[in-house]
């Protein structure tokens, strides 16, 4: 979180400030043309988009993702630190590993909750209050065929002009995930009530509830005590 974002918490505490004055509408968009083909076993896609604690707390409540671990990707191992990713000056993203059976959901449907309600893809390097290059936009894909259904969806989504807006989404291929430290995990359910979370957050959650019905489910999936650091 930002000194943009800490300025946002004095705003909302100074002149209670309520979700629906601050948080950023869902953008209802096509399903993608292109997907992977049917996999069997256990698929992970990494995803940036601002501050991990609302990517995170949107994807534990979708259905079929059986993980989703807050972290850092885009940079080397030693650099991946809260304190240090801050900095802006690392090549890391705050993102979101997001474990989930093939069988139940496509990654063409995980990147469609991502554009449409988990973040802004049209904010350069920044979404919400917070600024810098790790809060970019981005999809780390895991593998060329990720790469490639990613970019095809992001063309599509600009031929279609969903947003209104150029789309800032990068992708970064085969770069390594790095699971954040423990206090960040499952952050958003566990701090429903922190300012930062009722704003920016929450509504969030409560427009993937709208806008994708079937694919909510009301109990998150938590890291626990799965992750360490």
């Amino acid at each position: 979180m930002t000194l943009g974002a800490v300025a946002l918490l004095a705003a909302a505490a100074a002149f209670k400030i309520v979700p629906s004055m601050a948080a950023e509408k869902a953008v209802v968009i096509p399903a993608p043309a292109d997907d992977l083909a049917p996999a069997t076993a256990t698929e992970t896609a990494v995803l940036a988009g601002g501050c991990f604690w609302g990517v995170q707390g949107v994807f534990q409540h979708v259905k079929g993702v059986t993980n989703a671990v807050s972290g850092y990707a885009g940079g080397d191992e030693k650099t991946a630190r809260y304190e240090t990713v801050g900095s802006g000056r690392t090549g890391h993203a705050e993102a979101v590993a997001i474990t989930y059976d093939p069988k139940q959901i496509s990654y063409g449907r995980i990147l469609q909750i991502y554009f449409s309600v988990a973040h802004n893809p049209t904010e350069l390097n920044r979404q919400g209050p917070d600024r810098g290059t790790q809060y970019r936009s981005t999809v780390f894909a895991q593998n060329d065929e990720q790469a490639r259904v990613a970019k095809a969806y992001i063309a599509q989504l600009g031929q279609t002009g969903s947003f209104g807006a150029p789309i800032a989404t990068t992708i970064e291929l085969q770069k390594r995930f790095f699971p954040a430290e423990a206090y960040h995990q499952d952050y958003l359910t566990l701090n429903p009530n922190q300012p930062y979370i009722v704003i920016n957050d929450l509504p969030k959650v409560a427009n993937l509830q709208k806008v994708f019905p079937e694919r909510y489910r009301a109990d998150p999936v938590l890291v626990g005590k799965r992750v360490s650091g």
